[in-house]
C-alpha cells in the first residue's frame, strides 16, 4: 500500500511545511538520500502549543512528548513530501534522530521518541522501522520539547 494512501486511511492530513528558521533548507537530496533537517512539534496552526513547549521531567509530561514527537515526525514527512513531491517516492525510512529538552535526570527518552518512530511504522509498515538516536538535551529551538531530524532512501 501506497504511503500517502496509509496516511489518508490513519485520517492523517501533513501541515504545510515550516519555514527554515535560519540559515539552511529545510530538506536535500543527494544521491538516493533525502535528508530532512530537524522539524519542531508544529501543529496544523503552524504554532508551537504550550503542551510541547518546555522540558519532559517537568513542565511536559511524558505523554505530551509523545504527541510533540509525534508531531515532529508529521512535520518531516510534510518536508519530505514537498521535496520530492509524494510520499511514494520514500522506500524506506532510513534514521532518525531526536532530541528531547529534558530536566536533569529525566531518562525516559526511548518512549518519548516512540512517537515519532511509530508514526513510521504506520505510515511505510516495515520499511518504516529505521535505525534512530534519541538524545536528552538541556534547550531546543523556540522552546520546543522535542525536534527530529530524519535520512530517508529514495525509490
Amino acid at each position: 500500500m501506497s504511503a500517502e494512501t496509509r496516511l489518508a486511511q490513519l485520517g492523517l492530513t501533513l501541515p504545510a511545511p515550516a519555514a527554515a528558521l535560519a540559515n539552511y533548507v529545510p530538506a536535500i537530496v543527494s544521491g538516493k538520500l533525502l535528508i530532512v533537517s530537524g522539524q519542531l512539534a508544529f501543529g496544523a496552526n503552524g504554532a508551537l502549543s504550550p503542551d510541547h513547549c518546555g522540558k519532559l521531567g517537568g513542565d511536559v509530561t511524558p505523554e505530551a512528548g509523545r504527541e510533540a514527537a509525534r508531531l515532529c515526525a508529521l512535520n518531516l514527512l510534510a518536508q519530505a513530501q514537498a521535496c520530492v513531491g509524494s510520499l511514494d517516492a520514500i522506500a524506506r525510512v532510513v534514521k532518525l534522530g531526536a532530541f528531547v529538552n529534558v530536566v536533569p535526570g529525566f531518562t525516559a527518552i526511548a518512549p518519548v521518541v516512540n512517537g515519532a518512530s511509530d508514526l513510521m511504522v504506520e505510515v511505510f509498515g516495515e520499511h518504516g522501522r529505521h535505525a534512530r538516536a534519541a538524545v536528552g538535551v538541556a534547550e531546543l529551538p523556540l522552546g520546543s520539547a522535542v525536534e527530529i531530524d530524519a535520512m530517508f532512501e529514495l525509490v
